[in-house]
């Protein structure tokens, strides 16, 4: 029988390491659920092979946030496969970033309709000898006169497939010899996703990994391969398993809550309410309830204007209310009815629209969505009814779920075993009641592993971002000082705050006076924000050193590995609590129904504690690593806000003022 050791492919154990493995390894032995704790440096990823120790045949599915944390996860792999041998890994990340045909709308939707009109074409020319597609000039001639806008066949799909006659003298697709020596070396080999066009060549690098996680020990995929229903379902259902013949690793465990309220919610805008109209307009035809639908639009728009009166940017709307105003007047007395109507009605859409090649979720689909998720939210308090005034006066509105722990629990109890590992679950217990109630769950917290030396921890006394003090001239200035006096460290610098609003008024307050160093302030642009960190970590390399601005939870402090001397120390400014409303009281009121009084700090505390861990933790990725963390918040010292943090944080950091900090910084510096 394998042990441990057997498939633990380093030389020896990093501090704790082997027991969080033993958790893991019991767990998958025995089923159930753990959730582990571990700072950065404690050896996470090699969970893996403790998965595979126990295995019995069982595949191992690994869920993955980003491309860094996938890199992770084959780095390991493969050192696991230099010592076992044989084993065999695929990886799965989302068409949108796997799919080279290129075209407009939804690349799901788009997949999903290029091969049924590739796989109808391919089977005519079949049925008339051309068992070869990829050979066959009528579908070469197609493919030629394709406009590459407008895809309505897949040529990469095309040359994965080939026939078989059947004993009955029928006709089976079944992969091409090409696609099966792709699947098979890209199952054995180590091929980086920015490699795997290129490998593929001209056969669909999402058709080839799909066919390799068949055969595969272990299958790296995105969390929306897992979380969202669909995308799960038609994934098992390619690779031939069930939920129970599969154990679950989920890595970057913290942010599970987040994608699945953002799966389970939805919007609607008021452009939306005016392409449905449009779109009903060419099914009164064919479907009677197109009428009866278009009676509702106008009452839709009608509630949205009431609502620009609204002096909130965001806040609650009673469904009863909704309900009674759309209805009134038209030919539904139940919500049901409608929502009945919507999905013959998006169905129709869909199957014209894709037979057409069009891609784009319709305005009807959405529509359809929201009446579902409106009805559901009467009877489920986990959901919430939303609207949200932008800056222009438009309005939406939506149906939140505010509580991910119902489809968390569904997808855990449905595997073999469930493994959940990050580096910021603490307080670990606070995670466990917020992910699973009341389901037995084995936790684990480990402490930090790297060298103490190497770091230092301060939390400001004397600044803070509550509201009652934003206009506080000393604790303006102060603050001010604390950013002036930590841009005076060697090296490159990040200061995050809690909003953007916050970001540029100390930006432009202190950027100024900052010398020395190169300043980068975190634009809303994705784009711009990706060149400009790639800039920024850069800098080291020519012995220049910058100062990022950016915003807790943004896109330059989650899911990044700045090593090195890419980033030597990390202030986050204020405690980053959601801008608190009726929205924000009610989710709170939900949870303190649920858990008491804890039910405020899961809901509305923990999350800021953790967006400011995240932040700090860009800074030490490697024992080697030094680097100075400076909580800029003195509601941080308050004992619960305090008890959120990692046990090791506590115990090693120092509260101080500002004259403190500044001897503090200059021994640092020396």
């Amino acid at each position: 029988m394998d042990t441990l050791d057997d498939w633990f492919p380093y030389r020896e154990y990093r501090p704790h390491q082997r027991k969080m493995l033993e958790v893991a390894a019991s767990v998958a032995r025995d089923g159930g659920i753990a959730m582990i704790d571990a700072p950065t440096g404690s050896g996470k990823s090699s969970v893996v092979s403790a998965l595979l120790a126990e295995s019995r045949g069982r595949k191992v599915l690994v869920a993955v946030r980003t491309i860094s944390q996938l890199a992770t996860f084959m780095r390991e792999l493969d050192l696991i496969r230099k010592k076992r041998g044989g084993l065999k890994f695929a990886y799965l990340i989302g068409k949108s970033g796997m799919c080279p045909l290129g075209g407009e709308g939804d690349v799901y939707r788009r997949c999903e309709g290029v091969k049924a009109f590739s796989t109808a074409l391919m089977r005519e020319r079949a049925q008339k000898g051309s068992l070869v597609p990829a050979n066959d000039r009528q579908i070469k001639q197609q493919i030629r006169k394709m406009d590459p806008d407008h895809p309505l066949i897949c040529p990469y799909f095309i040359q994965g497939k080939s026939f078989v006659e059947t004993g009955d003298a029928g006709l089976k697709m079944v992969p091409s010899a090409a696609l099966r020596v792709r699947a098979e070396r890209v199952s054995t080999e180590l091929i980086w996703p920015d490699q795997l066009a290129e490998f593929c060549g001209n056969i669909c690098p999402y058709d080839t990994m799909m066919h390799a996680a068949r055969d595969a020990d272990v299958v790296l995929v995105n969390f929306y391969h897992l979380f969202d229903d669909t995308i799960r379902e038609q994934l098992y259902q390619s690779l031939g398993v069930e939920g129970h013949d599969a154990m679950l690793l989920i890595d970057e465990a913290h942010n599970c809550g987040d994608v699945v309220q953002s799966i389970e919610s939805v919007t609607i805008e008021e452009r939306d309410i005016v392409q449905a109209e449009h779109e009903l307009a060419g099914r009164r035809r064919s479907q009677h309830q197109a009428d009866a639908i278009s009676q509702i639009l106008p009452q839709i728009t009608r509630f949205m204007e009431a609502l620009k009166a609204s002096l909130e940017a965001e806040d609650w709307f009673d469904p009863a209310i909704f309900q009674r105003m759309v209805l009134s007047g038209t030919l539904y007395r139940r919500m049901e009815d409608v929502v009945d109507d919507l999905l013959k009605i998006s169905e129709g859409i869909r199957e014209k629209n894709m037979q057409a090649g069009e891609f784009r979720e319709s305005a009807i689909e959405r529509l359809t969505e929201f009446f579902y998720r409106i009805f559901r939210s009467a009877s489920d308090p986990a959901y919430l009814t939303v609207y949200r005034k932008d800056d222009d006066g438009t309005v939406a509105l939506g149906v939140r779920n505010i509580d991910p722990s119902n489809k968390l629990q569904e997808i855990a109890q449905a595997h073999a075993c469930c493994v959940l590992i990050s580096g910021t679950l603490s307080p670990i217990e606070s995670y466990r009641r917020y992910y699973f109630g009341d389901l037995p769950v084995t936790t684990l917290s480990l402490p930090n592993s790297f060298p103490p030396e190497n770091r230092r921890i301060f939390c400001a006394s004397d600044i803070t971002t509550a509201y009652s003090m934003r206009r506080d001239a000393q604790n303006l200035a102060r603050t001010e000082d604390y950013i002036l006096t930590f841009a005076r460290l060697p090296g490159n610098l990040a200061f995050y705050f809690p909003s953007y609003d916050l970001l540029n008024t100390f930006a432009d307050r202190c950027a100024p006076r900052i010398r020395g160093k190169q300043i980068y302030v975190e634009p809303k642009d994705p784009a711009a924000a990706a060149a400009m960190l790639r800039e920024f970590m850069g800098l080291p390399g020519t012995g220049r050193s910058g100062v990022l601005f950016a915003v807790c939870g943004g896109k330059w402090s989650e899911g990044l590995d700045y090593r090195g001397e890419m980033l030597s120390g990390a202030l986050v400014i204020g405690l980053p609590l959601a801008p608190f409303n009726r929205v924000r009281r009610m989710v709170i009121d939900y949870f303190k129904m649920k858990f008491g009084e804890e039910g405020e700090f899961i809901s509305y505390t923990l999350p800021a504690i953790n967006r400011a861990l995240q932040a700090l933790g860009r800074v030490l990725r490697t024992p080697e690593d030094r680097g100075i963390l400076v909580l800029g918040e003195k509601r941080f010292l308050e004992p619960r806000v305090h008890a959120g943090l990692p046990p090791w944080m506590q115990g090693e950091m120092t509260a101080c003022t500002i004259d403190v900090f500044k001897m503090e910084a200059g021994r640092w510096r020396s």
